[in-house]
């Protein structure tokens, strides 16, 4: 078993833009009130320094891509919608986030590329070509933005369109190093600068869905064997590891004020100088041993509006980022919203897969319609799917526990290597053990096969 290593994107880096840009007088409105306006202010200040190693790799271990859900000894459990928009503050409604034929780089998709950032970051032609030429793709370097764009201290802004080319190159500084981080950390997509062209469409956008998208993907990457490696918004997958498991992985901030502050700064992160090896293997064997009495499995239903879970939550269907679209199962997660959790239907098919060991062989494609996103009110799980509230927030039909120990692998430390190996029921050891049994000594699913329980490795 191995853990994975993170993006090199410094949060402390990030923080340059907040003193310098400060210091500039703006003819419109100031940087931190226009990104407010776009919904994408959370990102500013709120986003944790480091990636807890340990937990963000015992919890990549139990990701399961094809229902894109953690699986636990009781069950399966998500990051939905809802946590993000209560987590992050960002919206989870609204346009996609995705430019339509710029995934590939080819000749015409580069004179394209090079035509948008001269006019969109306000740079010559020239200037434009020969970053692209250097990023070798279609992408630009985040030290150039960060060079080019970082005014002086004492210098003042007095021409707007200015301000509107330096605004972009802000924001997508930002996006690359916070919802968007990639596994290079100097590198940003230029096809987000296309969605920046018009700023007063900025916050028409649903970021959180994106961003949910694209970590989503990535933890499904993660899972490789040969992937040790992960990008994607750590700080959104914390905080909600932070909200929902109870094992003083995080220390309460007591200057969080509910209702007013994102739910990401509820937390104070602890970290280890180095990564721990035997922390994992703690973490590993606690979650291994978790019972759902455990779990607060809703963090959230006092900071709801009238106590309603947001529509959004129970959306049937696929998300998007760019090209990447991944299936979100809201009727895998029912106990998270309060209500008694049955045994869901099958995934979504993707319409390709390839998951190989390593992350260029990994490629899943997913059909999107655009039109149940933009309708998706009218996509929401049925009553008779999500059903009633519940009496106690763990409960479970008589059958589900049963059936998902049949079709999941629940337990992640090797149980012949283990003394004592806790189980949900009582009632149900043989069942679960011959499960997992089976699994380890036959290494028929794929679990099995992309996971080397029995070695325990932290790489830095």
């Amino acid at each position: 078993m191995r853990s994975v290593r993170f993006s090199s994107v410094s949060i402390t880096e990030l923080r340059y833009k907040n003193e310098i840009y400060s210091r500039a007088t703006l003819t419109r409105r100031d940087f931190r009130g226009l990104f407010k306006d776009f919904g994408l202010n959370t990102t500013i200040d709120r986003s944790y320094r480091k990636a807890n190693k340990e937990v963000i790799s015992a919890f990549v271990e139990r990701w399961q891509p094809e229902t894109n859900t953690f699986h636990l000894p009781f069950g399966e459990m998500s990051i939905s919608l809802e946590d993000v928009s209560i987590i992050l503050k960002i919206p989870v409604t609204g346009k996609v986030v995705a430019v339509e034929n710029f995934a590939r780089y080819t000749e015409e998709s580069r004179l394209d590329a090079i035509k948008m950032v001269s006019n969109l970051l306000g740079v010559s032609v020239d200037e434009a070509e020969e970053e692209v030429n250097i990023s070798k793709g279609l992408t630009v370097r985040k030290c150039w933005l960060k060079s080019r764009w970082c005014p002086k201290a004492g210098s003042r802004h007095t021409n707007y369109p200015h301000v509107e080319c330096t605004a972009r190159a802000y924001l997508l500084y930002l996006l690359s190093c916070t919802l968007f981080a990639d596994k290079s950390g100097s590198r940003v997509s230029i096809a987000l600068l296309k969605l920046l062209e018009d700023l007063d469409d900025v916050g028409k956008y649903a970021w959180g869905a994106a961003a949910l998208t694209y970590l989503y993907r990535h933890l499904g990457s993660a899972t490789r064997v040969q992937v040790s490696q992960i990008a994607g918004y750590l700080t959104l997958l914390e905080g909600w590891v932070y909200d929902h498991f109870k094992f003083g992985l995080a220390t309460p901030n007591a200057k969080y004020v509910d209702y007013v502050q994102p739910r990401v700064c509820r937390w104070i992160q602890k970290h280890e100088t180095v990564a721990n090896a035997d922390k994992l293997g703690s973490m590993r064997r606690t979650l291994d041993r978790l019972r759902p009495s455990e779990v607060t499995w809703d963090p959230y239903v006092n900071l709801r509006e009238n106590g309603v879970v947001h529509a959004m939550a129970f959306y049937s269907g696929t998300i998007k980022y760019m090209d990447v679209v991944e299936p979100y199962h809201p009727e895998r997660i029912l106990r998270q919203f309060g209500h008694v959790q049955s045994i869901p239907d099958p995934p979504y098919r993707p319409l390709e897969a390839h998951r190989g060991p390593s992350a260029n062989k990994y490629s899943v494609k997913y059909g999107f319609q655009q039109d149940n996103w933009e309708r998706w009110r009218n996509h929401l799980l049925a009553p008779e799917v999500h059903g009633d509230k519940a009496e106690f927030e763990f409960l479970a039909t008589p059958d589900y526990l049963p059936w998902f120990l049949k079709v999941s692998h629940p337990v992640i430390t090797n149980p012949s290597l283990e003394d004592h190996v806790m189980v949900p029921q009582p009632s149900q050891t043989t069942s679960y053990l011959s499960v997992i049994c089976v699994r380890w000594t036959q290494h028929c699913d794929g679990w099995t096969s992309r996971r080397s329980c029995a070695r325990l490795s932290l790489r830095g």
